[in-house]
Parts: C-alpha cells; sequence; structure tokens
C-alpha cells in the first residue's frame, strides 16, 4: 500500500509540474517525446497540459480503485 501511494505522489507531483509550474513550457518540443510519450512531441503548451489533466483525473480514479481493492493494486503493479 505504501509503494501505491508513493507512486501516486510522484505521479501526481509531475502532473502538478506540468499543469501548474511551467513543466509543460520546459518539455515542449522533443523532450515531450520523453515525459509523455512519441505522441506529443508535437504539441504545443495547451496540448500537453490538456492532456496532464486528463491523465491526472484517470489516474487518480485508478488510485482510488486500488485504495479498495489491493487485488486491482497488486495487478496493476506488476
Amino acid at each position: 500500500m505504501m509503494i501505491w501511494i508513493a507512486f501516486y505522489i510522484v505521479m501526481s507531483l509531475l502532473h502538478k509540474w506540468i499543469i501548474s509550474w511551467g513543466g509543460a513550457k520546459i518539455i515542449q518540443g522533443w523532450k515531450s517525446f520523453f515525459v509523455l510519450g512519441w505522441f506529443a512531441w508535437d504539441w504545443n503548451v495547451e496540448q500537453i497540459r490538456f492532456y496532464a489533466v486528463l491523465s491526472w483525473i484517470i489516474f487518480t480514479l485508478i488510485f482510488v480503485l486500488g485504495c479498495f481493492n489491493s487485488q486491482f493494486r497488486q495487478e496493476y503493479l506488476s
């Protein structure tokens, strides 16, 4: 459970950095390939922020499901 929570905190900080703390400007361009994936290399700042918001919402739902279902959590981390 502690690994699950720590992973969520780290991923939340990454998403917060991209959305609010200027991370989208820093990773805009070819650097977004390494943080978000190959599909994001030509995105602008707004598109990167939008993707981060959507993925943070989805990741939060997965986190909540994993908090209440230990079998789901174990399969997700494996």
